[in-house]
């Protein structure tokens, strides 16, 4: 599990499933921050991870402040499907 900020909006939402670097992982939560005062793109502060660290977020069986944080561009993400289906 890890923090991904992504600078701009591809399109995602809770639930997504995205590939970067060449893995594939699921948004678990999603932050979205500089709309009002931010910078001239949206940031959103993505909690991700794969499908089997799930129930860990759901539980909170984690310590947010000690997840690797990465930074990237929307356009580096490839979004397989843009939020958990219904």
């Amino acid at each position: 599990m890890q923090k991904l900020i992504i600078r701009g909006d591809p399109g995602i939402r809770k639930g997504a499933v995205i590939e970067y670097d060449g893995e594939e992982f699921v948004c678990f939560g999603i932050n979205r921050n500089g709309d009002w005062h931010g910078p001239d793109r949206p940031q959103l502060w993505c909690t991700v991870g794969k499908p089997d660290e799930e129930e860990d977020y759901e539980t909170r069986n984690y310590i947010p402040n000690f997840l690797d944080v990465e930074a990237v561009d929307a356009e580096a993400i490839t979004v397989i499907q843009a939020k958990a289906e219904a």
